[in-house]
């Protein structure tokens, strides 16, 4: 088999040569996308879902619908330690910028940009080490008032007022949103709500861990009335095996129907994880079409490869307290588990375990699926943590 003509392509957010399994959600924002621009009220999409499934993938391909229907596009992704304010503020400058330069300078973009430097005047920002600048007058009142959930919706406003002045509409996408504090994701909110309430032409369209509608729903009690939370799952075994089978036959190959099903069985459905097997298994392949012994060969090259790149590079920046809680919920089996047990388990008060459980919910390790209730945000973490610890320590 020829290595250079593989197919699949494992990677963080690398798009995968056949998107199945999608199709409702990508109407879905192809609606949202085409309503905006008709000044008819929609709610914007937040995606959630545990990591590997895609959702990094789907933002970018809306984000390709988004630039098809006419909407100038900006795109970030939240960090822990990087705050909402420095990250977008370059962004906008930018987009600004590109309405400035349609034919018809207007006042709005003008004072697009007046509101902007305001806002920027609260912040410390520097773009590849220059500091933040714009040569035109900041707008004294509006959005310098270093709040952000004040200065945010009028910054947005201004700045939709501006694309509505150009014909034009925005979509503003934010990965790993969970990462963002509260009051960031408040001001967010209560901007997003500025927007809708005017009807301008400006959508957000996000993606996080399944702590997300939690998170919104804390900030603001009526951001459920605001953003639809789609959620992005495993994909079925028929999607799977299309995921697998359709790029393959495009170059001639195929492969068995047991060895679909066990990469199946291997992976649960996680696109991420279907990718890693199905290009480890044509690179081990001899000839076509692609059989059981072959997906046995590649699991044993694949599990090695999750282990350094996938799932250690969250691992070791946990500090030892962490990763006992993780090993004691990796014993007590896949799914989620009380919080009580993980405790029992481990011979300590419950109360004991509460500052690890909200440090390893802030730094996405695991999320709430239930009161009481934990689990992995990372598919099949818990068969990497009995690899990685054999055994979990007593306190």
């Amino acid at each position: 088999m020829d290595p250079i003509k593989n197919p699949f392509s494992p990677g963080a957010g690398s798009p995968p040569p056949e998107l199945v399994g999608r199709d409702q959600v990508l109407e879905q924002a192809r609606i949202l996308l085409g309503r905006v621009r008709q000044k008819r009220a929609e709610k914007s999409m937040l995606l959630t879902g545990l990591r590997g499934v895609g959702k990094t993938v789907l933002l970018n391909t809306i984000e390709e619908q988004a630039r098809d229907a006419g909407y100038r596009t900006i795109s970030i992704e939240a960090h822990e330690d990087k705050q909402l304010g420095p990250l977008i503020a370059p962004q906008l400058r930018s987009l600004l910028f590109s309405l400035n330069r349609i034919a018809g300078a207007g006042d709005r973009v003008r004072r697009g940009l007046a509101v902007l430097k305001s806002f920027a005047g609260t912040l410390k920002i520097t773009v590849h080490d220059v500091t933040f600048g714009l040569d035109i007058d900041p707008e004294s009142g509006t959005a310098d008032s270093g709040n952000l959930e004040i200065d945010l919706p009028s910054l947005f406003v201004a700045i939709a007022e501006a694309a509505e002045e150009r014909k034009s509409a925005i979509a503003i996408f934010i990965d790993e949103i969970q990462y963002f504090n509260q009051r960031e994701l408040s001001a967010l909110i209560m901007a997003m709500h500025r927007v809708q309430q005017r009807q301008l032409p400006l959508v957000l369209l996000g993606a996080g861990l399944p702590i997300l509608p939690g998170l919104a729903g804390e900030s603001k009690s009526y951001a459920e009335r605001l953003f639809s939370f789609p959620q992005i799952g495993a994909l079925t075994e028929d999607d799977a095996a299309k995921a697998l089978q359709e790029p393959a036959h495009e170059v001639g190959v195929a492969f068995t129907a047991s060895a679909l099903g066990e990469i199946y069985h291997l992976t649960k459905g996680y696109p991420y994880f279907l990718q890693e097997w199905g290009y480890q298994a044509w690179n081990l392949a001899l000839s076509s079409p692609i059989n059981m012994e072959t997906v046995h060969a590649a699991t044993a090259s694949v599990i090695p490869r999750l282990d350094q790149n996938f799932f250690r590079v969250r691992y070791d920046r946990l500090p030892p307290s962490e990763k006992n809680f993780l090993r004691a919920m990796a014993e007590l089996g896949p799914g989620a588990h009380r919080t009580s047990d993980v405790a029992e388990l481990l011979k300590v008060k419950m109360t004991n375990l509460g500052p690890v459980r909200a440090k390893l919910i802030k730094k996405g390790m695991i999320y709430s699926p239930a009161h009481g209730d934990m689990a992995f945000t990372v598919p099949l973490f818990d068969a990497f943590m009995m690899r990685a610890m054999p055994q979990f320590n007593l306190q």
